[in-house]
């Protein structure tokens, strides 16, 4: 079947190929009578822009690219939401990749990122290979780093301390009075380390550096997996007072193991999680958790990007702390 092109829509619409470019490309630019006229053939002839002639024919992509390490995990919901909401009504594309929590893995995606002629780069995350490092240092658009702290940033960084997010919960619950505290995680990617450096830094500034509990099982972190890491821990005698969880999933299970094995939260034992997930209000009892700033992250990270397109060069290299809060919920203030 031969494939629907330009020539064709301007031959029903009326008008020149030019006029019929102009209208897709500007259509503010035209009169409502002959953008409705285009439109109407461009919809009979079901046509759709060849974009790759388009990107030879010009400098511009109207595409961003953004690499996340994982779309199983709901936290890079709300960032991505906020990305697609700003970047897309400005008129640009979003592709995403999923790097699978694989450094060789982005830095294939920023390979192809780069090859496709995107126009800015946004990655969660700022721990890269060698190579992609400077591949993102050598080109020539804005490159935005998020969710951590950089101590040597690309170009833009966004995000926060996970170190020091993680001592501020184990902080929480040792002014609470605990001693013995757990720390649950699933896989230890460079953000679960760093909460768990966290963790160990303020046992440590505590004199209860040789009191430490640590389950772990390399596996996306789940409610069931929260379950199984308590059950596995209660099981081999491990009796914590507290317990401090890289992920509000992972609290949530383990709470519900507590329930079925008869500990009361926060009576018993008191949890806290971490990212402040919508559900963790609404548990029962609700859960005290590390707020992160989700959301914010992506819209400003997109807001960058813009200005510098807007602007036509890259931006200055630029480190902006957003932060986290601590919600102090039921789980740990009984």
């Amino acid at each position: 079947m031969r494939r629907i092109t330009l020539d064709d829509v301007a031959r029903l619409a009326g008008v020149s190929p030019i006029t019929v470019s102009r209208v897709l490309r500007k259509p503010a630019a035209v009169s409502e009578g002959l953008r409705l006229r285009v439109d109407a053939a461009v919809r009979e002839l079901g046509y759709v822009p060849n974009l790759a002639a388009s990107r030879l024919a010009s400098s511009r992509t109207h595409s961003i690219g953004v690499i996340v390490p994982t779309l199983y995990n709901v936290i890079f919901a709300e960032y991505l939401f906020a990305l697609h909401e700003a970047l897309v009504d400005a008129g640009f594309q979003v592709i995403v990749v999923n790097s699978r929590y694989s450094e060789t893995e982005e830095e294939n995606a920023i390979k192809a990122l780069l090859g496709q002629r995107v126009e800015a780069i946004i990655i969660a995350g700022i721990h890269h290979t060698l190579h992609a490092r400077q591949l993102l240092v050598q080109a020539s658009l804005p490159v935005v780093e998020t969710f951590e702290l950089s101590p040597d940033p690309i170009n833009i960084n966004i995000g926060m301390s996970q170190e020091l997010a993680g001592r501020t919960a184990t902080t929480h619950l040792l002014e609470r009075g605990f001693q013995k505290i757990a720390f649950l995680t699933g896989n230890l990617d460079h953000r679960a380390q760093s909460r768990m450096d966290g963790y160990h830094a303020a046992m440590e500034g505590a004199g209860l550096s040789g009191r430490t509990i640590i389950a772990q099982r390399a596996s996306a972190s789940s409610v069931a997996l929260g379950s199984a890491l308590f059950a596995e821990m209660n099981e081999r005698g491990d009796s914590p007072e507290a317990i401090f969880c890289t992920d509000d999933n992972l609290a949530l299970g383990a709470m519900q193991e507590c329930r079925k094995r008869g500990f009361r939260v926060p009576g018993d034992i008191s949890i806290i999680g971490f990212h402040d997930l919508e559900f963790a209000a609404c548990a029962s009892p609700s859960l005290s958790s590390i707020a992160t700033r989700r959301y914010e992250t992506g819209k400003l990270a997109a807001k960058k990007v813009l200005a510098a397109i807007e602007a036509s060069a890259k931006p200055a290299d630029e480190q902006i702390d957003l932060g986290f809060g601590l919600v102090v919920r039921e789980s740990t203030s009984g």
